[in-house]
């Protein structure tokens, strides 16, 4: 019996590599009723690879077994593997398992579609309303919803799931059925909007009702496979922005599409994902999330893509030396924040210091900003010539030549042609 359930464990969480949106952040789960597990706060541990995807969650597939046949998907139905699928036991106990021994803080659960979407959502609904009530597991979980599942379904998952997700996959539905003629946006869409709307009925009912039952506390995500199709990076943003003011999603995941098949609809493009524009793209989605940059600004059919050996904030600095330089002493904090080298902490804390006294070199390299890549957009108490003289070639060269790139050294590492 073990030797069964370790060669499934092999097979389905080996399957669920890759899906990089398992984020475990965002919930507030307490341990009641002493219960077992707790999500909030340092309850969930981080762990993450060199390539950022999280590995501090029990993560596996229901099952591997799929009715549809996705191009670019290890378990589409024409992939010759092992197949392999968990009863709803066996996840329970490998999630119990695997948290007393202090393997995981939570589950990440996916599957394939096998039969039809009720089907699978249904069993993926037991499993987390068994390891809540039965269990009384308070740790993390974040449940894949299976597009086609009804209402119903979801809405129970929703009350005891932290994150649920659903994949995009491709950015346009151009591209999805190309590879995905089965599927759609729109069966994305539907899901995201019917939980969406859930969590903000839950909300609202707080303020009339003393006790309210958690729905889906820690929002929804979801992925979009970069390079597999020939869309630009202007068009994968736009589309990650659209997502994230019409479904509030909590993050889109980037996943850089990993060469799995013969495919002729698919890129030959080696061996390796490519990293270095999945890195590009999860910086302009902080762009547009957390520093008050519109997705236009940083793409556009001038610029269509993203540049391989700068980050988008500094390749939109050198476009707009315009803008430049900030006074740091009288700017104000949105205009810091594009700095290129000032991060949100960083820009905090000098609008904080300069309170008290104006600001000199050596205290902005003291409040932890980047100063040899800042020092070319900024004027500060005691500046030097002001290098906004300077051309964008020319101040992009002197950056570059001072910084080291773990992905730009790694010749392995190429950005997609796409």
């Amino acid at each position: 019996m073990y030797e069964r359930i370790r060669e499934k464990l092999g097979i389905l969480a080996d399957a669920a590599k890759y899906d990089v949106s398992c984020s475990s952040s965002g919930s507030n789960r307490k341990n009641e009723n002493k219960g077992i597990g707790d999500a909030e706060g340092t309850g969930i541990c981080h762990t993450y690879t060199e390539d950022g995807r999280c590995v501090s969650l029990l993560k596996i597939l229901l099952t591997n077994h799929c009715i549809f046949d996705c191009a670019f998907c290890v378990s589409r139905r024409s992939n010759d593997i092992k197949r392999a699928a968990f009863t709803v036991e066996e996840v329970v106990e490998l999630t119990m398992n695997f948290y007393r021994r202090n393997y995981i803080e939570g589950l990440f659960l996916s599957s394939g579609i096998f039969k039809d979407a009720d089907y699978t959502m249904e069993r993926l609904v037991r499993i987390v309303k068994k390891l809540r009530q039965e269990e009384r597991f308070n740790g993390y979980i974040h449940l894949k919803t299976i597009p086609g599942a009804s209402d119903e379904l979801l809405r129970e998952a929703g009350m005891y799931a932290d994150r649920m997700s659903i994949n995009l996959e491709m950015p346009t539905e151009t591209g999805l059925k190309l590879l995905a003629p089965e599927k759609s946006h729109a069966e994305v869409k539907k899901p995201l909007k019917y939980i969406q709307n859930n969590i903000t009925q839950f909300e609202n009912e707080k303020a009339l009702i003393k006790s309210v039952p958690k729905f889906v506390p820690a929002g929804q995500s979801t992925q979009i496979v970069v390079g597999a199709t020939p869309e630009s990076d202007k068009e994968i943003l736009h589309t990650a922005n659209a997502f994230y003011q019409s479904f509030s999603l909590k993050r889109v995941y980037y996943s850089g599409y990993i060469p799995i098949s013969n495919d002729a609809r698919l890129p030959v493009i080696g061996s390796q994902p490519p990293l270095i524009r999945e890195n590009r793209l999860y910086q302009a989605d902080w762009l547009m999330r957390f520093y008050g940059f519109k997705v236009q600004e940083i793409l556009n059919d001038v610029h269509p893509n993203l540049e391989a050996d700068v980050d988008p904030k500094l390749s939109w600095a050198l476009r707009n030396l315009d803008q430049f330089p900030v006074d740091i002493n009288t700017a104000d904090y949105y205009m810091i924040l594009r700095v290129p080298g000032i991060g949100v902490a960083s820009a905090l804390k000098i609008v904080q210091a300069r309170k008290f006294n104006r600001l000199y070199e050596n205290h902005l390299r003291k409040l932890g900003i980047a100063f040899r890549k800042a020092r070319h957009f900024i004027r500060y108490a005691d500046s030097p010539m002001q290098l906004k003289e300077y051309e964008a070639g020319h101040i992009k060269g002197l950056i570059l030549s001072e910084s080291k790139s773990k992905y730009l050294s790694n010749p392995n590492n190429q950005l997609s042609l796409f």
